[in-house]
């Protein structure tokens, strides 16, 4: 079982600027490039709304340090 648990893309991004990423700048659609000091930026292509299953957020979590108690 995973310990990640599907969570709204909202609650995502706000758990991502609470560790400290911050948002570089943003495209007309959905697309976020945030950066973090001494990690590569990371593109965030969700709708606030979309559902972000445990898959995705353990891929997301390997490339921003994101944990499942930061959620």
């Amino acid at each position: 079982m995973s310990q990640w648990r599907s969570t709204k893309a909202k609650r995502v991004l706000a758990a991502l600027l609470r560790i400290g990423w911050r948002i570089k700048r943003e495209t007309a659609s959905s697309h976020k490039i945030l950066e973090r000091g001494g990690w590569e930026d990371y593109t965030f292509a969700f709708h606030d709304g979309d559902e972000v299953g445990p898959r995705m957020l353990a891929r997301i979590a390997k490339k921003t340090g994101l944990q499942p108690e930061d959620v």
